[in-house]
């Protein structure tokens, strides 16, 4: 039989921060942690999934011949279009789950583990990458079966689509509560929209 010694708490040599390594391990701790969420409650892929199938032949229908004279030349509008507005529908998610985790004292209970700091916001973040990426894969696959592509390449919408989550996590620290963060992204959808469309007349 083994014994341990333990030492006093006045003798112990603490550490106050953590190796990469941990950080790394707690961030993706904390991503399969969003991610399970993502699984129990699977109506949040609704914006993800629904709105780029939904919205791109539909409005690639729609105003395609009445604002481009045709739906060839209106795709390259309404891709990058569509692609901006799910992304600004999903970061809400990631910023009223992490204004709900605020609320509840989730993050606080977070502080006393012994876990990177960093680590449930860039969780959060982490998971919510793999969420636009799916936007973004579903958004251009019906671009491409609608004719679309790229002349710009895929670099600056990759790009542009990772910028989505910290833009929400930010928001998520600014604002007071989970419904007025979702009325100030339905306010930035509504603007990302009024600017093309005074691009467009």
């Amino acid at each position: 039989m083994s014994t341990t010694q333990i030492i006093p708490g006045n003798k112990r040599q603490l550490k106050n921060h953590t190796s990469l390594r941990q950080a790394v391990s707690n961030s993706l701790t904390m991503a399969y942690r969003g991610l399970l969420k993502f699984r129990r409650t699977p109506e949040q892929f609704f914006d993800v999934v629904l709105q780029p199938i939904l919205f791109t032949p539909m409005f690639a229908y729609i105003f395609g011949g009445a604002i481009a004279g045709g739906v060839k030349a209106y795709l390259p509008i309404i891709i990058p279009g569509t692609l901006v507005q799910t992304i600004i529908t999903a970061s809400v998610v990631t910023g009223v789950q992490l204004r709900e985790d605020m609320e509840k004292g989730v993050f606080n209970r977070f502080r006393a583990l012994p876990i990177a700091r960093i680590a449930p916001l860039a969780g959060a973040l982490i998971a919510d990458t793999i969420r636009y990426i799916i936007a973004a894969v579903i958004t251009f696959a019906m671009g491409y079966l609608l004719g679309y592509r790229p002349g710009a390449g895929f670099g600056g919408v990759v790009l542009g689509g990772l910028l989505g989550g910290p833009i929400g996590a930010r928001l998520s620290r600014l604002v007071s509560g989970p419904r007025l963060l979702t009325l100030v992204c339905i306010a930035m959808v509504v603007a990302a929209i009024a600017m093309v469309l005074h691009h467009l007349i």
